[in-house]
């Protein structure tokens, strides 16, 4: 029998998610705004086009949240689990998706110990979730078990300008301040752990080589796509680009 261990349940990632107000407010704070409503289509079309063909086949969505991808997965014809450890979330999640038309089946559980069986699933998403998670381990070789041929997740970069903030943040939430004090991860440790649960990387995507906090003030879709255009040609995105989107398949046995 598989035993997982318990996640620190008083861990932020619980607690700020587990408030019906924070997720009626989540997708306009995160996704409102110019650079919120690119970084949205964004997601949807690079995300699809990683699991494509979507028809028929069976995904779950990791920390579905108020389920954005997983709406928008379903209405290109995937057959889409949304799994998240917050009820006030889904219950978003679901409203969304039945004002969209899109059949989602929403369920409670914990990234740390999913309760499908192994290979269960066509394809895995996470995103925006293993920068959270108090055993980020444990949640990725999670994806991977229930995972059949691919899992696609995403993270902020060790190598850029996101970890300067997630630094800023570690040290405010250790004196006590109410902010998610995430983690970024280097290439390396993030390859170890798929190659240890059977997975290589196929494909990586780095989207921004500024915060994307200074594109949010700039509040210019077009402004940030010429100044990201200009930074990809000097080669920096490619070094420093966060967050990192990546795509590993299971690799043969």
């Amino acid at each position: 029998m598989r035993i997982t261990p318990q996640p620190r349940t008083d861990h932020y990632s619980y607690s700020v998610y587990a408030d019906a107000a924070m997720a009626e407010s989540f997708d306009g704070v995160r996704f409102g705004g110019p650079i919120g409503e690119m970084l949205a289509r964004t997601q949807e079309v690079v995300i699809a086009g990683y699991l494509s063909p979507l028809e028929g086949r069976t995904i779950l969505d990791v920390g579905t949240g108020t389920g954005r991808a997983a709406i928008a997965l379903a209405r290109r014809g995937a057959v889409v689990t949304g799994v998240d450890a917050s009820e006030e979330m889904l219950a978003v999640g679901r409203r969304r998706a039945e004002a969209a038309g899109a059949d989602v089946a929403f369920e409670t559980g914990d990234a740390h110990g999913l309760a499908y069986p192994d290979r269960s699933f066509d394809s895995v998403v996470c995103l925006r979730v293993l920068m959270h998670t108090p055993e980020w381990r444990q949640s990725l070789a999670e994806l991977c078990r229930v995972a059949r041929a691919r899992v696609v997740f995403d993270y902020p970069a060790l190598a850029s300008a996101a970890a300067l903030q997630a630094g800023v943040r570690r040290v405010a939430y250790a004196a006590g301040a109410r902010v998610e004090a995430y983690r970024v991860f280097s290439d390396r440790s993030i390859r170890s752990i798929l190659l240890v649960n059977g997975f290589r990387i196929v494909q990586v995507q780095r989207q921004f080589v500024l915060p994307i906090g200074l594109h949010k003030r700039l509040h210019s879709a077009e402004a940030t796509r010429r100044i990201e255009a200009v930074l990809a040609r000097l080669g920096l995105r490619r070094l420093v680009g966060s967050p990192v989107t990546v795509v590993a398949e299971r690799c043969a046995s």
